[in-house]
Parts: C-alpha cells; sequence; structure tokens
C-alpha cells in the first residue's frame, strides 16, 4: 500500500481538491476480496479530498481505482502508465507500477531506494503534507450516504499508541503475503524532515 504514495501524489498535482470522483461498477469490485475498503457503493460520489484522506488515512483500495479512472479517463490499468512516467522524472529506476494501490502483481514492484525518491517529492506537495498528518477525517456526506462516516489512521507512530512519536508528521503502512510489511515514515525534527523507507523483504 506505500503505492499509494505515488497515486496521491499524482492526484494532487493533477486535481483540484473539489473534483467530484464518480465510483464505477470496476473501481467497487475489482479489489481483493478481504483487502482494506471503506465500503464505497458503485455510483457513489466523493470529492477528491475525501478520496486522497480515504487512500492515505483508510489504505482504501476500491478509492485508488477510483482516482486512478478519474484521472486516467479511460480504465485504472490505464493509470501504470502515467504512475511509471512520474516515478522515471523522479529517478526511478528499479520500480514497475501496473495498478495504483500495491495490490499483488507480479509485474508490480518497487525498492525502497525507489519509495524514498517517491515519498521525498510527496511530501513537499503541501496537500499531500496535509493529508498525511491527519489522523482522523470525515466524510460528511455523499450522494448515496447522507448520514456520512468517520476515517481513522492506521499508522501507529503517528496516533496516540505505545509505538507514538513525537516527531511523525505522517506516512503510510502496507502490507500483502507477498511482499510482507512496508512502511514509509516521516518525522520532522529540529529543521530537517526525514523519510525513512523499511521493507521486510
Amino acid at each position: 500500500s506505500t503505492t499509494k504514495i505515488l497515486t496521491t501524489l499524482i492526484a494532487s498535482e493533477r486535481c483540484s481538491m473539489d473534483e467530484i470522483v464518480d465510483f464505477s461498477y470496476d473501481a467497487v469490485h475489482d479489489i481483493d476480496p478481504g483487502s482494506n475498503h471503506i465500503a464505497i457503493d458503485p455510483g457513489e460520489q466523493l470529492t477528491m479530498e475525501e478520496c486522497l484522506n480515504a487512500i492515505l488515512i483508510r489504505s482504501a483500495n476500491e478509492v485508488s481505482f477510483a482516482v486512478a479512472e478519474h484521472i486516467s479517463g479511460t480504465t485504472w490499468q490505464d493509470f501504470g502508465d502515467i504512475m511509471n512516467e512520474r516515478a522515471k522524472e523522479l529517478g526511478c529506476v528499479d520500480s514497475h507500477f501496473v495498478n495504483p494501490n500495491g495490490l499483488h502483481d507480479p509485474d508490480h514492484y518497487t525498492s525502497a531506494h525507489d519509495m524514498a525518491l517517491i515519498s521525498r517529492e510527496a511530501i513537499q506537495n503541501p496537500t499531500f503534507r496535509e493529508i498525511t498528518g491527519c489522523t482522523e477525517y470525515t466524510v460528511a456526506s455523499t450522494n448515496l450516504r447522507p448520514e456520512g462516516f468517520p476515517l481513522s489512521h492506521k499508522h501507529q507512530m503517528l496516533m496516540y499508541t505505545k509505538y507514538h512519536y513525537d516527531a511523525c508528521i505522517g506516512g503510510k503502512t502496507g502490507y500483502t503475503s507477498e511482499a510482507k510489511n512496508t512502511l514509509v515514515t516521516y518525522a520532522e525534527k529540529d529543521g530537517h524532515t526525514l523519510a525513512c523507507v523499511v521493507m521486510e523483504n
């Protein structure tokens, strides 16, 4: 799911936060059973701001697909070319992205070095920086859910858990059975900002 840093960086660069994202049947139903989601239904709509919060805070896989479709103008699969182009611009040489959320695919891979390059660029983006530091966010309402719903972060160094770190300003957790645990964490102290990338494999 650390892949989602690149997805949200591209969205932050290309989109305004008040754009409306429509959720297609494919965006909702192409995610792996049991993977992270926020129970969006086909035909539901979120603003881009709500989408990016759902992606970074709750690691919502169907939201990543919908944002990818929105930006590509076609399918979420076509978004891979946009990701690879942006990664190349950032100097990445050991990466190939085929989906916007990091769900397992043998042709989808990156390295700690490349993810550090992506993460360094992302934290300099004001929109990304603000969202990655949020611990909680509420979607006030959608066209299908007028009551709205809350989102809570999963990064324990950012939250007030036993792993909390005061200097932590954001980050993204990730896990698949193939990739194992991955983690990007941002910290800021004494005028320095650090992006740390950990990959279990």
